[in-house]
């Protein structure tokens, strides 16, 4: 009886082994990339076509605690209308991110972007870590020189602060409320 104990113990104990999973070994390290390009309902909508990341619109890089809409819209506490972007690395490149920023916006219109007028509309990209700082002011030159743009980009690098996410109407609000963005 032991013996057959044993056995199947034996032959039990490396299929357990291998169907527990280490969650460790499981979780990808996610990173985040912040990016303000005018209004967030549009942003959110063209980084959305990007396939394995998850986008929150908010705001960021104020100097306001737990701002809303309103308060941000005022102009008094220095935040931008941004999205945070969640994503593997090895599935999406921060420098398709950039790519996708820059093809979304205008990046030389100062605090604008279309009708939408006002310090929370600048183009901006806040940066994590020093290797997103590296890629996006290289990122701008490169731009600069394709001749694209006949005037300056005034895209601003900046260090990311607290992200604060906006009030749940503004999430996916195109999805939500049927409305065609200007990237269908």
């Amino acid at each position: 009886m032991r013996k057959i104990t044993v056995m199947l113990l034996l032959l039990v104990l490396p299929i357990a082994v291998l169907a527990v999973r280490d969650d460790r070994e499981e979780k990808t390290k996610m990173e985040k990339a912040i990016f303000g390009a005018g209004c967030f309902w549009h942003v959110q909508e063209a980084f959305d076509k990007i396939k394995g990341i998850k986008t929150t619109v908010g705001y960021t890089g104020g100097k306001v605690k737990e701002p809303n809409y309103k308060l941000v819209c005022s102009n008094t506490t220095g935040h931008v209308e941004a999205v945070q972007i969640e994503y593997d690395p090895a599935k999406v490149t921060y420098a398709q991110l950039l790519a996708a920023f820059w093809d979304m916006h205008d990046p030389t219109t100062l605090n604008r972007q279309g009708p939408d007028v006002g310090f929370q509309y600048r183009s901006v990209i806040f940066y994590h870590n020093e290797a997103q700082k590296e890629a996006a002011i290289k990122s701008i030159e490169a731009r600069q020189k394709t001749g694209k743009y006949k005037n300056r980009i005034v895209t601003e690098v900046l260090p990311a602060k607290e992200f604060w996410p906006a009030e749940d109407y503004h999430q996916k609000y195109f999805k939500k409320n049927g409305v065609p963005g200007i990237f269908r």
